[in-house]
């Protein structure tokens, strides 16, 4: 079987990680390959993860809002690969990949990852996602609550399947003195504390709100010291609220960073803020790392995080919420260590790469052999939606 994934990486996120992890974990009876709209040329960081692990990945020369020109070239990329299936990631992928999906006579499936809503142009790209979810022949949903929103969407329940998403071994680092020193060395005086968050720097994430919370921690703990890593549209934003709190110097952005994993397990809290999610990975990498995490109810978050064993959960937009239980667990190291150890066992039993790969495989086999049983599929299709 060969699946390709469409995808439109502006840079090497999370979707991104978790769409090649699952092709490294699929049987080897399946090939996988890898498209990617330009975005500007910004997708080469995808195209050269996927082809360092040895899969072929290539940049589309059309984009949006050339639709037909975007489905033509689809098309025929998946004719010239001989695919099997073909499996999306994010709107714009949804958007031109169905609908090249039935040209090339292949069943199709979306990973909702989530919505974000983050500009007035996403929501309505958003909103067409939606409609088009209900056409495709499977959509995978990668938490119980992502998969709440997308049949209240329309989605039919029968096209629903829950997949979370998963880490490799990989991510299951210790801890490395250097790497707390290194980030010890960011600040003007070394805290005694740190406090981190990683994410795209974008308005669903909240971390205005976690600025706000270190505000409130600082002036109850001098000693803390707090990292965000991530970049994005709200960097000046931010770098304008740090200043106006009083935090310049202890509030550290540190920027993207694709060795992320070496620092987190040298943090002493992880923290999310954000106002919407699907089943974010941050929270699965920091649970490999032995790191309680404070995050705000929302999403998947509830399905990983455990409200008071493996962290905390607060209401989103809560600031005062946020850095109470931020002090919590910087004054109490026992319940600091105790809550780390059991993220971590959670994260290894549960999300695994192995499982999730397992239950795409069962997917995408009953869907090809269905296909190949019904040849008549797509030209009913076609028919019924022309």
């Amino acid at each position: 079987m060969r699946v390709v994934h469409l995808m439109a990486s502006p840079f090497y996120g999370g979707p991104e990680r978790q769409v090649l992890g699952l092709a490294r974990h699929l049987p080897s009876g399946v090939e996988s390959v890898f498209l990617s709209f330009a975005e500007r040329g910004l997708c080469q960081a995808l195209l050269d993860e996927v082809r360092g692990y040895g899969f072929e990945g290539k940049s589309l020369t059309n984009n949006t809002p050339r639709y037909f020109a975007c489905v033509r070239e689809v098309t025929a990329e998946l004719r010239r690969v001989r695919a099997n299936l073909l499996c999306c990631s994010g709107y714009k992928p949804d958007l031109v990949g169905w609908r090249a999906a039935r040209s090339a006579n292949i069943p199709v499936v979306s990973i909702s990852h989530g919505w974000t809503s983050a500009t007035w142009k996403v929501c309505c790209y958003e909103k067409l996602d939606k409609l088009v979810m209900r056409w495709m022949d499977a959509v995978v949903c990668v938490s119980k609550a992502q998969a709440d929103k997308v049949r209240s969407a329309g989605v039919p329940e029968a096209k629903t399947t829950v997949i979370q998403n998963a880490i490799g071994e990989e991510s299951f680092v210790e801890i490395k003195p250097e790497n707390r020193n290194e980030m010890l060395g960011w600040f003007a005086d070394a805290p005694r504390w740190l406090i981190g968050a990683a994410g795209r720097l974008s308005p669903e994430k909240g971390f205005a709100v976690f600025v706000d919370a270190a505000a409130q921690v600082a002036r109850q703990r001098p000693e803390a010291g707090f990292v965000l890593f991530g970049d994005g549209p709200l960097r000046a934003e931010l770098e304008r609220l740090i200043a106006a709190r009083n935090l310049r110097g202890r509030f550290i952005l540190a920027g993207f960073r694709d060795d992320l994993s070496r620092f987190l397990p040298s943090l002493d809290v992880n923290v999310m803020s954000s106002f919407t999610e699907g089943l974010p990975v941050i929270l699965l990498e920091a649970g490999a790392a032995a790191l309680p995490t404070i995050a705000t109810s929302v999403g998947g978050i509830p399905e990983v995080l455990d409200d008071g064993r493996t962290g905390y959960l607060v209401p989103s937009g809560d600031a005062s919420a946020l850095a109470q239980r931020i002090v919590t667990l910087l004054d109490n190291s026992v319940e600091r260590q105790t809550m780390g150890r059991s993220a971590r066992e959670r994260v290894r039993r549960d999300f695994s790469f192995k499982t999730m790969s397992r239950r795409y495989d069962e997917l995408f086999q009953k869907l090809v052999n269905g296909r190949s049983r019904d040849p008549g599929s797509t030209e009913r299709f076609l028919s019924v939606n022309a």
